[in-house]
C-alpha cells in the first residue's frame, strides 16, 4: 500500500510540473503579447498598429495552446476574447477603429496574466519540492524574459531599417514624380510657344519654377494637385494670348 501511494504521488507530483511548464510557456507568451499590444496602443499610425496587433495576436494564439495544457481555465476565455479582438483590427479602415479593439485587447491581457499568476501560485504547493521548483520556474522566466527583450531589440531595429527603406523609397517616388510633370509641362509650354508663333503673335508663354525643396516634402497627392493647377494657369495664359490675336 505504502509503494502504491508513492508511486500515485510520484505520478501526481510529475504530472503537475509538466503542466506547469505549460503554464510558463504560456506566461511567457501573454507577455509577449501584452508588450506588442502595448506597442499597438502607443502608435501613432494604423500601418504600426496593425503590424504590432498581429504580432500580439500570434502570441495569444500560441498562449491559447498553452494554457489548455496548463489547466488555467480563466486565463484561457481571456485569451480567446482577446484573440477575437485582435482578429478585427487588420480590418479596420481607420487608426480610432483598429484602436479601439486594441485597448480592450490590452486590458485582457492584464487580466489574463494576472489570472495566470494567481492560479500558478495556488497551485504550486503541491509539489514536494516547492522551493526548488519555484527557483527553477523564477530563473526560466527571467531567461524567456530576457530572450523576449533581445527578440523586441532586434525587431525595433529591423522596424527603423524599414521605416528608413521606405522613406527613402517614397523620396524617390516624389523625385520621379516631379521629375516627370516637368517634363510634361516644358513640352506643353513648348507647343503653346510654337502654336502662338504660328498664328502671328510674338508672345510667349512662361512658366514659374516651382520651389522644389517645398514639393519634397509635400505628399504625393499634394504634388499632384499642384501641377494641375500649374498646368491649368499655363492653358489659361495661352487661352487669354489666342484671345489678343
Amino acid at each position: 500500500m505504502k509503494r502504491t501511494y508513492t508511486f500515485l504521488f510520484s505520478l501526481f507530483t510529475f504530472s503537475f510540473l509538466f503542466s506547469q511548464d505549460y503554464c510558463l510557456d504560456a506566461d511567457s507568451n501573454l507577455i509577449y503579447a501584452y508588450s506588442n499590444v502595448k506597442d499597438a496602443y502607443e502608435s501613432n499610425n494604423l500601418d504600426h498598429l496593425k503590424y504590432y496587433s498581429k504580432k500580439s495576436l500570434k502570441s495569444f494564439e500560441k498562449a491559447k495552446i498553452n494554457l489548455k495544457e496548463c489547466g488555467c481555465e480563466t486565463a484561457f476565455n481571456l485569451v480567446y476574447d482577446g484573440a477575437e479582438l485582435l482578429s478585427k483590427v487588420k480590418d479596420q479602415d481607420t487608426f480610432e477603429d483598429g484602436r479601439f479593439f486594441v485597448k480592450r485587447a490590452k486590458e485582457i491581457t492584464q487580466k489574463a496574466i494576472a489570472a495566470l499568476n494567481k492560479f500558478t501560485a495556488n497551485n504550486v504547493n503541491v509539489s514536494t519540492n516547492k522551493t526548488d521548483d519555484s527557483n527553477t520556474l523564477q530563473l526560466e522566466k527571467e531567461r524567456l524574459e530576457q530572450q523576449r527583450l533581445e527578440l523586441k531589440q532586434k525587431e525595433e531595429v529591423l522596424a527603423k531599417k524599414l521605416a528608413e527603406q521606405n522613406a527613402k523609397a517614397l523620396a524617390l517616388k516624389r523625385e520621379k514624380l516631379i521629375e516627370k510633370y516637368d517634363t510634361a509641362i516644358l513640352k506643353n509650354i513648348e507647343t503653346y510657344n510654337e502654336l502662338l508663333e504660328l498664328y502671328g503673335s510674338s508672345s510667349k508663354i512662361n512658366s514659374e519654377s516651382a520651389n522644389k525643396n517645398q514639393l519634397y516634402s509635400k505628399s504625393i497627392e499634394e504634388i499632384k494637385d499642384f501641377y494641375i493647377e500649374h498646368i491649368k494657369s499655363i492653358t489659361n495664359s495661352y487661352l487669354a494670348e489666342l484671345n489678343n490675336i
